[in-house]
This record gives structure tokens, sequence and C-alpha cells, in this order.
């Protein structure tokens, strides 16, 4: 819930899972469009959110699941 209220209202969630097997934490999926703002802007926004994040976009399995 910390990062939807803390992710700037610029960003659109396109796409968001939520996974948790009873552990501490959950893994999160989330897809944003960037809506011509640059990569490097969303990148700088999701540190400010506090959260360790890797970006998927070149990631093959990615790419399968586009088509």
């Amino acid at each position: 819930m910390n990062f939807l209220t803390r992710i700037e209202a610029k960003w659109n969630i396109s796409l968001f899972h939520y996974r948790n097997h009873g552990d501490a934490f959950g893994r999160v999926l989330v897809g944003l469009q960037r809506g011509g703002r640059s990569a490097k802007e969303l990148q700088e926004s999701l540190k400010e959110v506090g959260y360790p994040f890797q970006d998927e976009t070149d990631n093959p399995a990615y790419q399968l699941f586009l088509r």
C-alpha cells in the first residue's frame, strides 16, 4: 500500500500483480506507462519511493508477454 500512496500520479499503472506465500514480504510486478517521459525520470521517481526495483523491458519473457 505504501508504494501505491507514494508513486506520483504522473505515472500510469497499467499492470499490478502482488504475490505472497506467507513470507514477511511479497513480490510485486508493476507495469508503468511513461507517457512521453524519459526512462531516467521514471527511475528517479522509483528511487524516491524507496523500494528496490529492476527494469525488465529487455527481458525476453517480457517480450513474449506482450504478444
